[in-house]
């Protein structure tokens, strides 16, 4: 550092807004504005030798005072010698320090002449900006005697406020300097030394102390400490070096009180610590600090809180008494140990959990529950019937452990909508858990809390949500839940399902039981066959098969069409879908057993009607409709063969006549032109059936998906080959066994049926069979395509065309028995659906009828054997039989049973059979 620097009588002026730098201090700056920029461009970067600039501090706008439209401040000294003024007008303020608005400037009366040590020059990408880094070190003190501007930046004519050296001599013999440079001394090694012991660092320092001259080591010092702005603005006018080192002696004397203040904390925290507790130094720390400050408000601390709220949770009492535990565990931990949060968040969860906290039952209404499933979902006798009986059992016995109800069915049926209408109907809040592609056993049963990141099971966590022990709890998909090496959650809902086991039921996370006794469960599935058996066990299994076309139609215009209006923004007064359009869009675009594609087809007539009443809006033509509006309002207002009068209507007469006439005349009637417009073309057709059985070697049968039923052709052809069978359509391994004994039962028999000629015994003498099942990319598999197999066999070597209007389903033996299959009101509902008029059932599936709705038996004629000894040796199926029919009395034609796979091919072709008389069996 130079002993005395010449200044220049004029020096550009680099403003720092508050902020200060001192003589001996280094500064790092970033110039970014236009006028810093320039500054550092024209004075220091262009010059060949660093040049020198002037820092001159500038007041905050917040501690402006003035609002003259020129700045002026007295430049004076502490002696109190005649004061000059510095101005600077408003218009080149803002282009001092870059602001676009013009404002006020406060500058400072004095500043320091500063050198840069370092230049560096940048550019901002994308906006290509130039700025700069300078490195500045503080030089010496000047006064500012006149601001002006030169461009864009400011320049000052100075006068330096250093001491020559004879009169730097003059004050050293002063005694009284003497003494303040002997107590700054001292203070600032005492302020070495405990540096030293605290950071290991001050040997440098130590020098600078023997060899500088002690008023300018007082700027440095004194830079280096943390003031406040009034503080840096003081050391900077203090010119006098008696001043300076006596303002400099009294902020290192408070460094250094402060920095002993922490020390004794430091002490006294040690001091109470034993060797057990050493971990814990930095909670005591923090206590101490509290102590210090006087702020030791144990109300308000979190774990007093935390402790509060867990009080008021109404735990058990043995799981109290394990909360406790943990607590006191947890405040003897610092929150820096990483299982801190850990503890803080499972005793949050045990907080938040509804131990006794209940929702509050209303008295059970059964007409009012009736009422509400009727309003929500129409159809469905059976299964309202058996909620019905739930609540009814509820309200008899509030404590009774019902079943846990199981909703099967194709989706789109309204599984999850009833489970939300049994909460309703007891007034219990509803709670949502999907266990669709669900693998992990931790999702039921939790994490345990040695691994990180674990949480509680889904089961706990939804308690938590819904923040009431007795909720409808709805366990939704449980038939799509997997198992890997991460565990079953199918075995784990076990112990969730088992009224006799749930009561403790027990967490990982949690580890404790948890009484799940007083949650009403219910579950949904697409099908029964996925669910294990011990957990199906614990389940009563109610089917919704799907909805018959009628349904449909109800659904749809009490239900589906004023929702869909609804959420679209429109009401009847601008679409209207009639009853027939409706059933037009059933028939030819959705096949489905549930209504979701029936609601996406009406939702794409409310999206084009809301685009046409949308542009009606933004341009109606008033001219159009005026003459539809045939009103005495009018009338009245027009003069024979005069102008017409206007008048401002009052609110409220005759507005909804006018109102309703524009509204109809926008109205838009949904007809069968505009369905092919907006649905595109029809995508099924009632001759699908008739065309594909138009040839012989094919057959319907009917299956059962997990969309319900629906409707399978199986075709059949020979060529020439050695015997062989092939299949194709992606089949199941049942599925082949029965091609397999389709193909044995009609070779044994092709003489009795004449299938073959008497002298050849082998129908496949010199040819192949292929037998494929159509939409080849689905798998297929299952036990009742045996008698659709046959058929399609004896029609293929007879040459006879299968009826079009008939489907049939049924398992065979190798003799010939038909056997019983399942989903038959699924099936028969499929070809309801197919518009297929004639069904071939088992005998044994007689009591299924009993299931399928009325109006779609009303259209279909079902096939079976004639009522003979013969054939019936159950004289109570009969029976049964008979009254069936009394109940129903909508049977066209007479009721016969498919005994065997005979009676089968009796029905299934025109005329009947005619080999049936040959036939030796």
């Amino acid at each position: 550092m130079a002993e005395s620097v010449e200044l220049p009588g004029r020096l550009a002026i680099l403003p720092f807004r508050n902020k200060v730098l001192l003589p001996g201090a280094f500064i790092r700056i970033r110039c970014t504005s236009h006028s810093s920029v320039k500054l550092v461009e024209q004075e220091l970067w262009q010059r060949e030798e660093k040049g020198l600039i002037g820092i001159l501090p500038v007041r905050d706008a917040a501690e402006m005072t003035s609002m003259d439209s020129v700045l002026s401040q007295a430049v004076g000294s502490e002696s109190g010698e005649r004061s000059s003024k510095v101005q600077i007008s408003t218009s080149d303020a803002h282009k001092v320090d870059g602001k676009s608005h013009p404002e006020v400037i406060h500058w400072h009366k004095r500043g320091v002449a500063a050198r840069a040590l370092h230049l560096s020059r940048g550019v901002e990408k994308p906006s290509g900006r130039v700025t700069y880094i300078v490195v500045l070190e503080g030089l010496c003190r000047f006064n500012v005697e006149e601001l002006s501007t030169r461009g864009t930046y400011c320049t000052a004519k100075i006068s330096s406020l250093e001491m020559t050296k004879a009169e730097m001599e003059q004050v050293e013999q002063d005694p009284d300097f003497v003494t303040l440079s002997r107590q700054f001394k001292a203070t600032a090694m005492e302020l070495i030394s405990v540096l030293e012991q605290k950071q290991k660092t001050g040997g440098r320092i130590k020098v600078l102390l023997e060899t500088l001259p002690l008023h300018k080591l007082a700027d440095i010092f004194v830079a280096s400490f943390e003031m406040s702005l009034e503080e840096q603005l003081s050391m900077l006018d203090s010119v006098d070096p008696k001043v300076r080192l006596s303002k400099a002696t009294e902020l290192v004397d408070r460094h250094l009180q402060s920095i002993r203040v922490a020390e004794k904390i430091t002490q006294k925290v040690e001091g109470q610590l034993s060797k057990s507790q050493k971990e814990f130094l930095l909670r005591q720390q923090m206590r101490a600090i509290k102590e210090e400050l006087g702020d030791n408000d144990d109300d308000e601390d979190d774990l007093a809180a935390l402790e509060r709220k867990m009080q008021s949770a109404g735990m058990p009492s043995n799981i109290w008494k394990h909360a406790q535990r943990e607590l006191r565990r947890l405040k003897k931990m610092p929150p820096q140990q990483p299982g801190y949060n850990s503890s803080r968040v499972y005793l949050e969860l045990l907080a938040d959990l509804p131990w006794q906290k209940a929702s509050e039952e209303q008295e059970l209404d059964l007409k009012a529950a009736k009422d509400r499933l009727d309003c929500d979902h129409y159809g469905l006798s059976k299964v309202k019937q058996r909620i019905i009986e739930y609540l009814a059992v509820r309200k008899l016995k509030p404590d009774a452990r019902g079943p846990v109800l199981c909703f099967v069915g194709p989706p789109g049926v309204g599984k999850t909508s009833l489970a939300s209408s049994i909460a309703a109907a007891l007034g219990r809040k509803f709670v949502r858990i999907s266990l669709g592609g669900v693998k992990d056993e931790a999702d039921i049963r939790g994490h345990r809390r040695t691994y990180i990141g674990s949480m509680p099971g889904r089961l706990i966590d939804g308690l938590k949500r819904v923040a009431v022990c007795n909720p409808v709890m709805l366990l939704d998909e449980i038939d799509k839940t997997g198992s890997d090496v991460r565990g079953d959650p199918a075995s784990a809902l076990l112990e969730v399902l088992d009224p006799e086991q749930n009561k403790s039921f027990n967490d990982h996370y949690l580890n404790v039981p948890y009484d799940l006794s007083k949650v009403i469960f219910v579950a949904t599935a697409n099908r029964v066959q996925p669910i294990p058996p011990a957990l199906l066990d614990r389940m009563e299994v109610i089917e919704l098969p799907g909805y018959t076309a009628e349904e449909k139609l109800r659904i749809a215009m009490q239900h589906l069409i004023p929702r869909v209006l609804d959420q679209h923004g429109l009401n009847s007064e601008y679409l209207q879908i009639p009853e027939a359009m409706v059933k037009l869009v059933i028939q030819r675009y959705t096949r489905e057993a549930g209504v979701r594609n029936l609601e996406r087809n009406l939702a794409a007539l409310a999206r084009a009607a809301a685009v046409r009443v949308a542009e009606q809006e933004q341009a109606v033509s008033v001219s159009k409709d005026v003459h539809k509006l045939a009103s005495p309002l009018l009338d009245n207002r027009l003069a024979e063969g005069a102008e017409m009068e206007m008048e401002v209507l009052p609110m409220g007469v005759n507005n909804n006549e006018i109102s309703t006439a524009f509204k109809i005349s926008s109205r838009l009637v949904v007809d069968e032109a505009m369905l092919e417009k907006i649905l595109g073309p029809p995508r099924f057709d009632d001759r699908e059936a008739a065309d594909r059985v138009a040839t012989p070697g094919v057959s319907v049968g009917l299956v059962w998906t997990n969309f319900g039923g629906e409707v399978q052709f199986v075709e059949a052809t020979a060529m020439i080959g050695n015997g062989e069978l092939h299949l194709t359509g992606q089949l199941g391994d049942v599925i082949k066994e029965s091609a397999k004994i389709a193909l044995t039962w009609v070779r044994a028999r092709a003489a009795d049926l004449k299938l073959a000629p008497a002298e050849e015994k082998n129908v496949l003498q010199g040819r192949d069979i292929h037998i494929h099942f159509p939409a080849g990319a689905v798998p297929k598999d299952g036990p009742s395509a045996g008698v659709t197999l046959v058929t399609a066999l004896v029609s293929l070597f007879s040459q006879k065309c299968v009826r079009a209007d008939t489907a049939m389903t049924g398992e065979m033996t190798l003799r010939g028995l038909v056997l019983p299959v399942g989903g038959i009101k699924d099936k028969i509902l499929a070809a309801h659906r197919h518009g297929i008029k004639r069904v071939i059932l088992p005998e044994r599936n007689l009591k299924d009828l009993v299931e399928v709705p009325a109006s779609v038996l009303s259209n279909l004629e079902v096939f079976f054997p004639r009522i003979c000894s013969e054939h019936y040796s159950n004289i109570s199926a009969l029976l049964y039989f008979q009254q069936l029919r009394k109940q129903l009395t909508i049977f066209p034609h007479q009721i016969l049973l498919a005994k065997r796979m005979e009676d089968v091919l009796e029905q299934a072709f025109d005329g009947g059979s005619p080999w049936r008389q040959h036939s030796k069996l």
